[in-house]
This record gives structure tokens, sequence and C-alpha cells, in this order.
């Protein structure tokens, strides 16, 4: 079985060690699935996508290609095979390396005639994939993003010939949680984005003044910068701009959060509001590469930046953000379990005085959130951080991740996080994007 076989250019000696990995792990992956729909009892996965970039059959493809509507068929025993719906795709679907299933034997044409409604329709094109796979009528793993409504009509129809559905989506997850060599190239080259362009907005900050006449010290003024105020929306706009200019997109925007905006976690700061010396600003980007000859994958990075004095508990909140992430990254080895980190960064946590929710759950002062996340074809992949987690909740070799503690009070105004990604190596913990973690915009000049 394997899984395409395109992959990223590179030097040779490097791009041999890489196909050599890669195919170490397409062969694991390919018996990890085998085991997983063994342990379901399922005869065969089945991917229904919207489009190539789907993130569970996208892992299939190796690198991208441009294709619509789409099934994957993955039988317990067997290579997978893709069905293309368009026939104007047959050469992007045959680059894949993968088995094909034809639009001709999918009767694609009959269908759009005699089953023209969408759930109809995909029910139709359901069967003959999966037919055309060997796979009879029984019980098989579901998976991919279509529209759910259509998914549950279909399946709903296909029942009463005989087929069971279960869910499979987390059995994708789970099979791709390590990463193969081509898709760590592409996160590799996505965090490099994005360590350039957050350099590039901390220069801009570092180079911001107070209003007029003022200076950067200025407590609460207003930051100008080249005879504008500096804004929310500005520095987003050249952030844009720059992840653009590197092959990179923002599927999923960004976090530009200043003072009390970056109190909660999770907003994204208003474009209007301008920025002010002496409180921190949360910078949050997470790009996903563009590139036509490498796997579509995310990266994600944080830095809390201060222009300016910045108030004493925002810096004592800085310094305590700074040593949790130290003592996570010293626990993220093989075998650790995601929420053993997060317990020992909500001691750290503790310690310094702060609320977490290991002891005040649903708190929304002091440490407020889970360590972090897997990153890949998905913002927020396995492993994960919480209590709950099994052999999801696993770090292991080969994975990549976020390390992302955080302290917020949003009525004193302000929010500090800052975030690594991380990538779990044979050597040990690999940090993805390496920058400065200094609150003061202008000592990131001082460090390469």
């Amino acid at each position: 079985m394997t899984w395409g076989d395109r992959g990223v250019q590179a030097d040779r000696g490097v791009q041999d060690q890489a196909d050599r990995g890669a195919q170490d792990l397409g062969n694991r992956r390919a018996h990890d699935l085998a085991a997983g729909l063994s342990e379901l009892g399922c005869r065969a996965l089945l991917v229904v996508a919207q489009s190539a970039s789907d993130p569970d059959l996208a892992p299939f493809l190796g690198a991208r290609a441009h294709l619509g509507a789409a099934l994957l068929v993955a039988p317990r025993e067997g290579r997978p095979r893709l069905a293309y719906l368009n026939p104007m795709e047959r050469e992007e679907a045959a680059a894949t390396g993968l088995l094909l299933v034809t639009p001709e034997e999918l009767e694609t044409l009959r269908a759009a005639r005699e089953a023209p409604e969408p759930a109809a329709y995909l029910a139709w094109v359901m069967s003959r994939a999966l037919a055309a796979s060997g796979v009879a009528p029984g019980r098989v793993a579901l998976a991919g993003l279509a529209p759910a409504g259509e998914i549950h009509s279909a399946c709903a129809a296909l029942a009463r010939q005989g087929w069971e559905w279960v869910a499979g989506n987390e059995l994708v997850r789970l099979v791709r949680k390590r990463k193969t060599a081509p898709e760590l190239a592409a996160i590799r080259a996505a965090a490099g984005a994005a360590v350039d362009v957050m350099r590039a907005l901390a220069a801009r900050l570092a180079a911001a003044r107070g209003i007029p006449g003022g200076h950067a010290g200025s407590a609460g003024g207003e930051l100008w910068l080249d005879g504008r105020p500096l804004t929310v929306g500005r520095l987003r706009g050249e952030a844009a701009r720059l992840l653009a200019d590197r092959g990179v997109d923002q599927p999923h925007g960004n976090i530009l959060a200043p003072g009390g905006e970056g109190g909660v976690p999770h907003s994204a700061g208003s474009d209007g509001r301008p920025l002010r010396a002496g409180e921190p600003l949360i910078v949050d980007l997470f790009p996903r590469g563009a590139w036509r000859e490498r796997p579509l994958m995310f990266a994600d990075c944080t830095r809390t930046l201060c222009a300016g004095e910045p108030p004493p508990a925002v810096a004592r909140a800085h310094a305590a953000v700074l040593r949790a992430l130290a003592a996570a990254r010293s626990l993220a080895v093989p075998g650790a379990r995601g929420w053993d980190l997060q317990e020992a960064v909500c001691l750290t946590f503790e310690e310094a005085g702060y609320a977490t929710p290991l002891r005040q759950p649903g708190t929304t002062t002091g440490y407020v959130h889970n360590l972090g996340h897997g990153i890949g074809y998905e913002l927020h992949e396995l492993p994960i951080f919480r209590k709950v987690a099994g052999a999801e909740g696993v770090l292991a070799e080969g994975d990549v991740f976020t390390l992302e503690p955080g302290l917020y009070d949003p009525a004193a105004g302000w929010g500090v996080r800052l975030e690594d990604l991380c990538y779990l190596g044979p050597d040990g913990l690999e940090v993805l994007t390496p920058l400065p973690y200094d609150l003061d915009p202008r000592r990131w000049t001082l460090d390469p």
C-alpha cells in the first residue's frame, strides 16, 4: 500500500533520506490504518472530500493535487483507490500515484441524469467507488469534511443496501499524527515564513514612537509610525502582505490583540484599534503553506510584544509564562502524556499565584486553556493535551505540536502568551519557530 510518491525538491542526498523516511512512515501508516480498521470491525475506510485539500484525503495524496470533489477507498487489505468525479482532472488524479476509479466507472453522467439531487448523487458514487475497490456491503469507516446533511442522507440510503457506517475521522487523525519527511519539510517552510514575518512586525513596533513629539516610553500614548497612527489593522495588513510574499496564506486569519482584547485568548483584535505605548500586544500567526510542490501544512507561533515600559503585572506575567514554557519543553519527550505537561504548567502558575483550570475550572483569569495542540493538515490536530486523552494524547517521535502557555486578565487590560512550534525528532525536541521571547521589540534587533 502506498500513500503517493510526490515529494519536495531538495538536494539529492537530503531528498533520498527524506524519501526513505517518508516510505518507512508511509508503510507504518498503512499498517496503523489496517490495524485501526480491524479494531473498528470495518472492511474499509471511505473518505468523502470536497477537494484535495480535505485534511482526511490530503495525507494519501502526497504533494498538492488540483482536485474537486473526490472519494478515497482504503480497503483493510489492499491499496487505496482515488475516485475522481471530473474527467478534466484525470491528469491531476494520475499524478497522485494512487490506483484510480474513473468517472466512467462511477457512471457520473448517468448519475447526473437519474440521481441529480445532491444526496442521491453522492450515494450513487459512494456505492460505485466502494464496489470498484472490491469492498462489499458491510461496515465501513467514514471520514472527510463533506456537507453533513448530504452525507447523512446518502448514508441513510445506502444503509438500506446493507452498508453500516462508523466515524473514521479520528482514525485518520491518529494515522497521520506522526509526520512524514515531506510533511515536516512543508511545516518547516510555513514556520520559516511565520518567523520572518514575526520579526518584521517586531521591527515595525520597535520603530514606532509615541504621539508626535513624544517617544515610545510615553505611558499610554498612541504609537505612530511613518507619520501615521499604528493600528491593529495596519499591522495586520503588513502581516498579510509579507506572508503572501513568502508563499503562505491565512485561511483562519491571525490574532493581533492589544491590551484588554488580548485578555481573551481567541480575540482577533479590532482593526481600528490604535496601538499604545506600554501595553502588551499578542501576535499569533498561524499560516498555511500554499506551495504547489508541497503538502498544505500549517504552522503556528505566538509572541507578546510591548513597545515601551510594560506595567509591572505584565512583566511579572511574562516572566511566569516564560518559566512555564521552559518547564513544558523539558517534559516533552516520547511517551509523555500531554496532560502531564498541562498539569506541570498549571502547578508552575499556581506556585506563582495565578488561577488555573486544574484548581479553578472555568476560570477566565490566569491560565485559562490547554497547553497546546498538534498541527499539520489542520491547525488543530493530534496530539492533544486533555485529561481524557488516550493514545491521541501521548507524545511520540515524529509528532509536531505547539506549546503555548499564557496568562490573562481582561479586566486589568492585558494578556500574555508565548507559543513555540515543536518537532519531536530522533534527537529530541526541536523548536521550529526560533524567535526571541523578549517583551521589548527593540531587544529583538540584538538577537540574530
